[in-house]
């Protein structure tokens, strides 16, 4: 009996706001090895980046400068986010978050942010982690019950909904058709039940 072809790209996702006020997001999908063969963590990179840009319409400008990666806003020389320049390793690639308007003062230091591929049974596991970001929306530790709320709901509509689409949206565009050769797309979303935020 033949095995079916997938009619889908399943992604899983887990948002946590954790007790310090500080958000760990992660997001990941498993492809095929031989889709992932010779892709590296910086070329993951790389299309994070254009995918940024393209998602927002290119409202929101990711520009490389030997001091980092900045989010810029179009038009401006407003930075929403400041990375450091990145850090690679065989199977990650990590940008630590420096600065930028929607990250809290005093709180840039700690967060990073990490895009992976690693070998799991199965295939090449693609993620996207953000871990001890302390957003500006938030406005504290503890936030307001209000500004958890509002934090909330932005991230869940805006924010979010880039970055757990990424994974689907990593791979070049003539190896992203899954399902036979109508050419669509299918990528389904799962988010564990217990781990929400």
């Amino acid at each position: 009996m033949m095995e079916s072809t997938p009619t889908h790209q399943e992604i899983a996702c887990q948002q946590v706001l954790v007790d310090d006020a500080s958000v760990f997001s992660i997001q990941w999908s498993v492809f095929p090895a031989m889709i992932m063969e010779g892709f590296s963590p910086e070329n993951l990179l790389e299309r994070y980046l254009a995918f940024i840009r393209d998602c927002t319409l290119s409202i929101i400008r990711p520009l490389v400068l030997i001091t980092g990666v900045e989010f810029r806003l179009l038009g401006t020389n407003w930075s929403l986010i400041n990375f450091l320049p990145p850090e690679a390793v065989p199977d990650s690639v990590t940008l630590r978050i420096c600065g930028g308007l929607l990250v809290q003062p005093g709180q840039s230091n700690r967060s990073e942010f990490r895009l992976g591929l690693e070998p799991v049974p199965g295939g090449v596991r693609v993620s996207l982690r953000l871990s001890e970001f302390c957003p500006l929306l938030l406005g504290g530790t503890p936030p307001s019950t209000f500004l958890y709320w509002l934090y909330r709901l932005d991230t869940g509509r805006h924010t979010s909904p880039a970055n757990r689409a990424f994974p689907g949206s990593a791979l070049p565009k003539n190896d992203r058709v899954l399902g036979g050769s109508s050419g669509r797309e299918y990528i389904r979303m799962r988010r564990p039940a217990s781990v929400m935020l």
